[in-house]
């Protein structure tokens, strides 16, 4: 299992020390910021979760916060002596899921930590899942159903599926299919599109009379959810 990635920021380099001995021992991989700076410089190792001070020099943590929030999609939790709660619906605003308040136990900065991730890790294991009348998509783990029967689809089939599917309701034409979904290196040609609908609406009607892949004429097809 790897190792959880942890990016702390503060410019108290002995709550930094400390912290970071606390986390190694946890088995956490630690990087270290002093400053709001240093967070911008360093945010490219992809951290798990941020620890992130307020009171920073320079660039403070709002302000470095606002500045990383669309471009990291991890925990933010905030470091602060501050407990006006005007600060925390700014911290709030600015895409901080959470605040230690100074001075904290580190037992209970670790279980808040751990809690963040424990989220984040069934956030990421979740199915993407779509429902369209009878039929079920679990687009993470292929799979298709209508009224608990599966579908069994080819690799090409079922691609052809998604791309329609997650697509309710726009028109592709067979060399758009075939692009999309053979890539531009693919050996064959926009023929074979009709074929592999041919076998998809067969698959599929042997459990339901709705007909999901509409063929628009002249145009090309679209899924009817």
């Amino acid at each position: 299992m790897r190792k959880w990635k942890i990016l702390i920021a503060d410019d108290e380099e002995g709550i930094v020390s400390t912290m970071k001995n606390y986390f190694e021992m946890s088995d956490y991989q630690v990087v270290t910021a002093c400053n709001g700076k240093e967070v911008l410089e360093k945010i490219s190792c992809q951290p798990d979760i941020i620890l992130l001070d307020i009171n920073m020099p320079d660039l403070d943590g709002f302000s470095t916060c606002q500045r990383i929030r669309d471009h990291v999609f991890c925990p933010i939790l905030f470091l602060t002596a501050r407990i006006e709660s005007s600060d925390k619906v700014k911290g709030l605003r600015m895409g901080a899921d959470d605040y230690i308040v100074k001075p904290f136990d580190f037992d209970e900065l670790g279980a808040r930590v751990e809690a963040h991730l424990r989220r984040e890790q069934r956030k990421k294991n979740q199915p993407t899942v779509r429902f369209f009348k009878e039929l079920s998509i679990n687009y993470s783990e292929r799979e298709i159903f209508i009224n608990q029967n599966s579908v069994v689809l080819s690799k090409r089939e079922f691609d052809i599926v998604e791309l329609l599917s997650m697509n309710s309701g726009q028109v592709f034409d067979r060399d758009r299919i075939y692009d999309i979904v053979w890539g531009i290196d693919g050996e064959g040609n926009s023929d074979t599109i009709m074929e592999h609908i041919r076998k998809i609406r067969a698959k599929l009607g042997r459990y339901t009379l709705h007909n999901y892949i509409e063929t628009v004429w002249g145009i090309g097809y679209k899924w009817n959810g």
